[in-house]
């Protein structure tokens, strides 16, 4: 057992690891903040539900504060020091604390029930990091192939990314953050492996962020936490990231199978040969038209079927080097003009919004653990509405359901 001032060391180490005054604190407690400097000094006791509290404010396990070894650097702290702008937008550093909470006690359920999958623990490719953009490039990539192989995915479209990376193990939640983070990623014993993409963010670049982050997971497994800024979209990490994220969604050979169907692609004239451990017998061929160039339609079909952006799809069709460069200037214009909307009405595609809905696998397997759990008497009524509070679920339906008053 530790005493009063180590416990209030504690408080005080955390609460600078995370930058907050004490008077922010005591704002967010309802106390004053001469209490909070008194907790801190060990002159006042700390209740078990203040204790919770700055647990929860801190985005801590309330048990690291009266374990026999304490370490300040926690997943969150790390975070927040690495990117300023996140511990500074109040709302967001809030949101953040909840949903690692939220693994933190997902945790715990799991192994109250024993319902953890062992199993599930995401690949790692320990590579060491890139000298180059070109080696950036080709590392994702590589690494892109390898990953669907482990897989058995083959070829084919990806329809959740959010729920392939939840099936790896990887916590997944969609989450407020500011414009210019796409996703973050963050690892911490008793939490997992979490990785958020930004809600305000469309759907399809969501998709493509749930790629990216699990490019992070993957690759970078020795750092405790990582944002992906659209302003760092150079660094090396950052390109072997995306690189990964496109070559995943959109695999080589797929892109190149369904822009022939479309009769893009090939050239103009063909040749096979035929061997015979002697002599070669060719097969020449040539198309009753010569190369076509890509549209805005195939692009906005190839688009549709792999699930990502036009603007994505016509990236990936200029790396792979089935667009010609003055072809890739005028459907980027057409891009940027809107005609990839017009086009997608005329072809009577789905909306994205519609065919790929919110991502709530997270929240669900809470609610569900959290209520399994009461129900076997291994949390208290009390412990659930915390729970239910956490995951703001409407108390009232939740008690309807279980048949309770």
């Amino acid at each position: 057992m530790i005493d009063r001032r180590e416990l209030g060391r504690r408080l005080r180490r955390a609460r600078e690891a995370c930058g907050l005054t004490q008077q922010q604190v005591a704002e967010r407690l309802g106390v004053s903040r001469a209490t909070v400097a008194q907790m801190e000094l060990g002159n006042r006791e700390v209740s078990s539900l203040e204790l919770d509290r700055l647990a929860y404010l801190y985005g801590r396990d309330i048990r690291s504060f009266l374990s026999p070894r304490f370490d300040a650097e926690d997943a969150l702290t790390v975070l927040f020091r690495a990117d300023p702008e996140l511990a500074g937008d109040e709302a967001v550093a809030a949101e953040l604390r909840r949903y690692v909470a939220i693994g933190r006690e997902l945790s715990a359920l799991e192994e109250l029930l024993g319902a953890g999958c062992e199993c599930c623990v995401p690949a790692q490719y320990p590579l060491p990091p890139p000298e180059s953009r070109w080696e950036a490039v080709r590392q994702g990539e590589r690494v892109a192939q390898e990953e669907r192989s482990r897989l058995g995915l083959g070829d084919c479209p990806i329809p959740d990314m959010a729920a392939l990376v939840e099936a790896q193990g990887v916590r997944a939640a969609t989450v407020d953050l500011p414009e210019g983070v796409s996703g973050l990623t963050i690892r911490e014993e008793g939490v997992g492996i979490l990785v958020m993409v930004n809600r305000r963010h469309g759907v399809l670049r969501r998709r493509f962020s749930y790629a990216h982050e699990y490019a992070h997971v993957l690759l970078d497994g020795d750092r405790v936490g990582t944002v992906s800024r659209s302003s760092d979209r150079a660094t090396l990490l950052e390109v072997r990231a995306n690189a990964f994220a496109a070559a995943f969604l959109m695999p080589a050979e797929r892109v190149h199978e369904l822009l022939a169907c479309l009769g893009k692609g090939r050239p103009g004239r063909q040749v096979v040969e035929v061997y015979d451990e002697e002599a070669v017998v060719r097969g020449r061929h040539r198309a009753r038209r010569g190369p076509q160039p890509v549209q805005i339609f195939d692009v906005v079909q190839l688009a549709h079927v792999f699930g990502v952006s036009t603007q994505a799809a016509l990236y990936r069709l200029r790396s792979l080097r089935l667009v010609r460069e003055e072809d890739f200037d005028r459907l980027r214009l057409q891009i940027e003009q809107g005609v990839d909307r017009a086009a997608r009405g005329i072809m009577c595609l789905p909306d994205p919004e519609a065919q790929y809905p919110p991502h709530t696998e997270l929240h669900g397997r809470f609610m569900a653990l959290a209520v399994a759990a009461y129900q076997q008497e291994l949390i208290s009524r009390a412990k659930l509405m915390e729970l239910v509070a956490l995951a703001r679920a409407p108390e009232r339906e939740v008690l309807r359901l279980l048949g309770e008053p």
